[in-house]
């Protein structure tokens, strides 16, 4: 009696099985999105549960003081806002962890223009906003250059897809 070996394998047909994973540009973007997420979903985590110490932290204890408001409703009003931005943040993470798994090189592309703009837009608005708050200005320029540090990361992956699509 004669037996075959039969393999399971992933791959689609008409392709090796280790083709899913040789392509670069996609793994790029996987990574870029992952990283992109895990630091949002981190930063919601504390902006919703951790302001008091994320303002500590990020502009030190006098300015925290003057950022949480001073009467009982500033405190609530200005909790509030950050639970949400923090809300907001996790969701942005969530929804980057499942854009990594697209693997469309058109829509890769499109995702990576459209956060390097609004990385752009944000560095903008904090030059142009939150440097004229007086709590805020010293740490403007260093969260700044973050932001536009952010923007570079896209651009990466912007050139990585360039470089496989013209090659």
């Amino acid at each position: 009696m004669h037996r075959t070996a039969s393999y399971i394998t992933t791959s689609q047909p008409g392709r090796p099985p280790h083709a899913a994973s040789a392509n670069p540009k996609a793994t790029v973007f996987a990574v870029t999105c992952v990283l992109h997420s895990l630091i949002a979903i981190f930063c919601g985590s504390l902006m919703m549960f951790h302001s008091r110490a994320i303002y500590s932290l990020g502009h030190g204890s006098e300015a925290a003081e003057k950022l949480m408001g001073s009467t009982p409703k500033d405190r609530l009003l200005i909790g509030t806002s950050d639970s949400f931005g923090g809300l907001l943040l996790l969701a942005i993470g969530l929804l980057l962890m499942m854009v990594s798994n697209v693997e469309d090189g058109e829509f890769q592309g499109f995702f990576a223009k459209g956060c390097f703009v609004m990385h752009v837009l944000v560095g903008a608005w904090r030059v142009r906003f939150a440097g004229e708050v007086e709590g805020l200005a010293g740490d403007c320029l260093r969260q700044t250059v973050g932001d536009f540090l952010l923007a570079m990361s896209w651009v990466f992956v912007l050139v990585c897809s360039w470089i496989d699509k013209y090659d």
